[in-house]
């Protein structure tokens, strides 16, 4: 049986990195003006990222002590300070740490090679900011195909491209697409969309990868033809051209019929005329297109929280309508369609702006950390939604209400109506808002005594943190 102590080998390392004892190397980061120095050591280097000292075997920069300096003025003093933690202690802590410096960080530790810690950095974006990643798709999903090693970001980004397809070939970067990325998407057999369209748009970014090519197909000459077939080597292979209709095929695909092989356009004619003729070409399988169906009125409730129930969702619904009666958990008049979920998302305000800025009629709730009942969830309903063109101004807040649940037991609940027509509910460095007396900052929720809801809904005053957060948006089945 063998005994593990690597949380203190791990501690005992950074200790080393921390003071700085017989270092040999120092790591300049930023610009000349804000540059920032780091102190490192090469043995440390040599096991743990051959990358970095290769680059300190081949520097020939030495300071007054004759210790060997590295510059790397494009990565930020964040980013290193982390990654040479990591090397050190094998551990990273990103509670606090901004989504866009995670992604600069992944980055960097795909050129240093740290295959271990790019796995991981990736599967927490995917995991922990998948809407982060939505939002800043097309720079995302350009920058995982321009670098090396991403296959999981590529993967995620793939998926959701496979079911809205428009998200990339309608988008105006379409045709800046690097071609692996082109590739993958076009030889999925999942993507939903119409064979015919994929020849279009895959011909469209051909021919904007060839800027010399005459505008008029009807100018083309046999040497237009060549380059375009050359620029598509790895794409035209992945089209199902015995898919497409007969009529997109005359008008689509055989003027470009100099592209393909002359054999292969034979058969796709013979095919799409008689189908019962013999051909020789490969036939790739139809795509698997999914047909959307809308949802069943009589369908059961169904509803995505890792803080409220079915009968929370209920009693929220039965509030909303101002009911007496509270409605049954299957026969919820509305569907709760999550927005946002901190752990998942991020709680910065940045977030929160950026997915519900002038969405209504959406649901806060949020779960306490670390209070005496440790079953609290606080919440409320704002029907007209935040509005960032009118921060700092007063708006109309008629039928908006906060609450407070349990976990465990329903029926312990405190439900505050707003009183009066008016509050301050737009800030802009602030996240979801219910007045000055329930707003979230952060990891935090700040509660205080108000004139403008009708009664408390927590014992005590002041900042409490969260586990958790998530919005909903509302709207009837």
């Amino acid at each position: 049986m063998a005994l593990n102590f690597f949380e203190n080998l791990s501690n005992d390392f950074i200790k080393l990195l921390e003071n700085g004892d017989e270092h040999n190397i120092i790591i300049e980061v930023g610009e000349s003006s804000i540059m920032q120095t780091f102190k490192v050591h090469s043995t440390v280097f040599c096991y743990r990222c051959p990358y970095l000292y290769e680059e300190f075997k081949k520097s020939t920069i030495n300071n007054d002590d004759n210790i060997k300096i590295i510059q790397k003025p494009q990565i930020s003093a964040k980013v290193i300070n982390i990654i040479i933690k990591y090397i050190y202690g094998a551990k990273i802590n990103l509670e606090k740490v901004e989504i866009s410096t995670i992604f600069d960080l992944l980055i960097t530790a795909n050129e240093f090679r740290l295959g271990e810690l790019v796995m991981g950095l990736q599967n927490f974006l995917i995991e922990r900011h998948s809407s982060w990643i939505k939002l800043n798709f097309s720079k995302i999903y350009h920058s995982s195909f321009q670098i090396n090693n991403l296959k999981a970001i590529q993967n995620f980004c793939n998926d959701i491209i496979a079911k809205y397809p428009n998200s990339i070939f309608e988008s105006e970067d379409f045709n800046a697409l690097p071609e692996a990325a082109l590739v993958s998407i076009i030889q999925r057999d999942d993507l939903q969309l119409e064979e015919s369209k994929i020849w279009d748009h895959v011909i469209k970014w051909g021919i904007f990868q060839n800027k010399t090519l005459p505008s008029n197909l009807d100018d083309w000459i046999d040497k237009d033809f060549q380059i375009l077939k050359n620029t598509l080597q790895q794409c035209l292979p992945h089209i199902r051209y015995f898919q497409i209709s007969i009529e997109n095929i005359v008008e689509n695909v055989y003027p470009y019929q100099q592209i393909l092989d002359k054999k292969l356009m034979a058969d796709i004619l013979k095919y799409s005329m008689t189908s019962n003729k013999a051909i020789t070409s490969t036939i790739l399988p139809p795509r698997k297109i999914f047909t959307s169906q809308l949802p069943n009125r009589e369908n059961t409730f169904q509803m995505t929280s890792s803080i409220i129930t079915k009968e929370h969702a209920a009693e929220i619904a039965s509030w909303i309508d101002k009911k007496e009666v509270t409605y049954d958990i299957n026969n919820n008049p509305y569907e709760f369609n999550l927005i946002i979920r901190g752990s998942r998302d991020g709680f910065g305000s940045d977030i929160f702006w950026k997915l519900c800025n002038q969405k209504t009629n959406v649901v806060v709730v949020a779960k306490i950390k670390d209070t005496e009942d440790t079953d609290e969830i606080i919440g409320g309903y704002n029907p007209i939604g935040w509005n960032s063109n009118l921060i700092g101004r007063v708006s109309e807040i008629k039928d908006f209400f906060i609450f407070s649940l349990k976990n465990k037991n329903n029926k312990n609940f405190i439900l505050s109506r707003v009183k009066g027509n008016t509050a301050f509910i737009n800030y802009l460095n602030l996240g979801p808002c219910f007045d000055n007396y329930l707003y979230m900052s952060g990891k935090f929720f700040h509660a205080y005594k108000t004139e403008n809801y009708e009664k408390l809904i927590r014992k005590t005053y002041g900042r409490f943190s969260i586990d958790d957060y998530e919005i909903f948006q509302i709207s009837k089945r």
